[in-house]
Parts: structure tokens; C-alpha cells; sequence
């Protein structure tokens, strides 16, 4: 395991448990490259869209997208991606795109967001991750979204949402709702990335967690890169880890124990992801568990 990840104190919950296949994993991406030889028999499907969970142009951005954070949760193990829960169904709806160039795609708006968001829901999803990026401007105004995020917090949905890239400091609407769990990415010492978007909403409810990691990518090979995407994708996995464990705990005790209870909260750089810490708290809250 890289210096970074074991930063996190994943490991020892990675080499106890693969997942369980009760617990699926929501990811609202691009599709997904399906032959890749670590993720080729992967319980990979898609919801919604009925265009499928594969890409249809493996040289898109949205097709790289989507197979990189696809390998850091879903991979199999012992090859190049970090492969977090490959035990845990991997349900994705595409969202973004597929033209040869990021530029010929439109601007992902809140009401599809909300859609997505509702689909996954319905598809019976226990963590959503949601490593994208939408401008402030585009959800300014979005009941639509903050229904649909209500209705997943009210299904017992755990929502994780990359903070995003910008470099920017100050509030971000999705981040508003009090379901969603924002991830800020860090370097391998736990500094946040130069990129990375920071704020009180982020700091006050959400999670730091390393933001270069190396990945699959169409076509069979891998690839590093640098992100919230990554970050956000490494909290998804580690808390479907932690629900296959302890498969009676409601999402509001995983998302209290991720945060870590105790930590002092009084900036707006979030704590760090400390996996053993989170596990310790979900564990005294609820020791009912199974083995894998």
C-alpha cells in the first residue's frame, strides 16, 4: 500500500475484508471501461440512463473519468489501483458526456444531478460517491437537488461528494445540505493540495483524504492522478468497508464516525481520514458485525 493510503490506517481494514456484497456502492461518473483486466468480472452495473455502465468512446474524458475511480473502489486486488471494496456491487450511472473532447460537452446542471442522484437511490445504493464537479453557479438555486438529497438521506443513503478542484476557498452549495460528506484531497504528508477547494462547510462537516493515487484507465493500463475525485472515491470505499463490517449501523453512525466525533473542528482544512479512529467509534456505537 502506498505511504499515502496507509496515512489513513486502511490497510489493516483492507486485509480483513474485501466488502460485502449486501452493501452497493453508488458512483455518479462517467462509464466505466469494463475489459480492463482488473475490473473484467467486477460485479459492475449501471442504473438509470439505460445506455449502460461501459464506455462508448474509450478515448473520452468522461470514459478516463470514470474507469479511474471505478479501479480505486471496484479493481481486483494485488494490481496497480487501490481496489477498496471489490466485494461490494458497483452500481454507476453515467453523467458526464462521452465526446473525444471535454469542450463539445454541455455543463452538467443540478436537475440532472438530482436524477441521478433519485436513480442510484431507487437502485437500493448504500454509499454514493459522487467524485464530480459542478460550478456554484449552477446550483445556486436547485430545489430539485436538495429534494433529491433529502430523499437519499431519508432512504439512509451515505453521501460522499468531492469538494472539487478550483483552488477556491469559501462556501459551495451542494455542500449545504447537511447529508452530504465533502472530501478535500491532501499530498502524502496530509497538506491539502494547492487545487483543492477549501471552506467552512468543508472543514466544519467533512473529510481530508489523499488526492494522488494511481489508477486504471481505458484500455488496459494505469494511470496517476491528482484530485478530489480520488479523495472522495477513497472515503466511499473505506465507508462501504466499515458497513460490511457492521451491516446494522444506520448511515447517520457511519457518516458520525468517518468524521471522526471529538476531533476539533475550528478550521477550514478538515481532519484527516483515520480509518482505525472510525472504526473504534462505529465499533462502540455498534458491535454487532460479520466476518468476510
Amino acid at each position: 500500500m502506498s505511504p499515502s493510503l496507509a496515512a489513513t490506517r486502511l490497510d489493516a481494514l483492507m486485509a480483513e475484508t474485501e466488502g460485502s456484497p449486501r452493501v452497493l456502492v453508488g458512483m455518479i461518473d462517467g462509464p466505466v471501461d469494463v475489459t480492463h483486466p482488473d475490473l473484467a468480472g467486477a460485479p459492475i452495473s449501471s442504473v438509470g440512463t439505460g445506455t449502460g455502465a461501459a464506455c462508448r468512446v474509450s478515448g473520452s474524458e468522461a470514459c478516463h473519468h470514470g474507469t479511474f475511480v471505478a479501479g480505486i473502489l471496484a479493481a481486483r486486488r494485488g494490481g496497480q489501483a487501490p481496489a477498496i471494496c471489490p466485494g461490494c456491487p458497483l452500481r454507476v450511472r453515467p453523467i458526464f458526456c462521452e465526446a473525444a473532447t471535454i469542450d463539445a460537452c454541455p455543463v452538467v446542471t443540478a436537475d440532472e444531478l438530482a436524477q441521478a442522484v433519485a436513480e442510484c437511490v431507487d437502485a437500493g445504493v448504500k454509499v454514493l460517491n459522487m467524485s464530480l464537479g459542478l460550478t456554484s453557479s449552477t446550483l445556486a438555486d436547485a430545489p430539485a437537488l436538495r429534494e433529491a438529497l433529502g430523499y437519499a438521506a431519508g432512504r439512509g443513503v451515505l453521501l460522499v461528494a468531492a469538494a472539487g478542484n478550483g483552488g477556491g476557498i469559501g462556501p459551495v452549495p451542494l455542500f449545504r445540505h447537511p447529508a452530504v460528506l465533502p472530501v478535500a484531497a491532501c499530498d502524502a504528508a496530509g497538506r491539502p493540495l494547492p487545487t483543492s477547494n477549501l471552506g467552512v462547510g468543508v472543514g466544519r462537516g467533512g473529510l481530508l483524504a489523499p488526492g494522488t493515487l494511481r489508477s486504471t484507465v481505458p484500455g488496459g493500463g494505469y494511470r496517476q492522478m491528482s484530485g478530489t475525485s480520488a479523495a472522495a472515491a477513497l472515503v466511499s470505499g473505506a465507508a462501504a468497508l466499515l458497513w460490511s463490517l457492521h451491516p446494522g449501523a444506520p448511515a447517520a453512525a457511519l457518516r458520525s464516525a468517518l468524521l471522526r466525533p471529538g476531533t476539533r473542528r475550528g478550521s477550514i482544512v478538515p481532519p484527516l481520514l483515520d480509518v482505525a479512529q472510525s472504526r473504534a467509534a462505529l465499533a462502540a456505537a455498534h458491535p454487532q458485525r460479520i466476518a468476510r
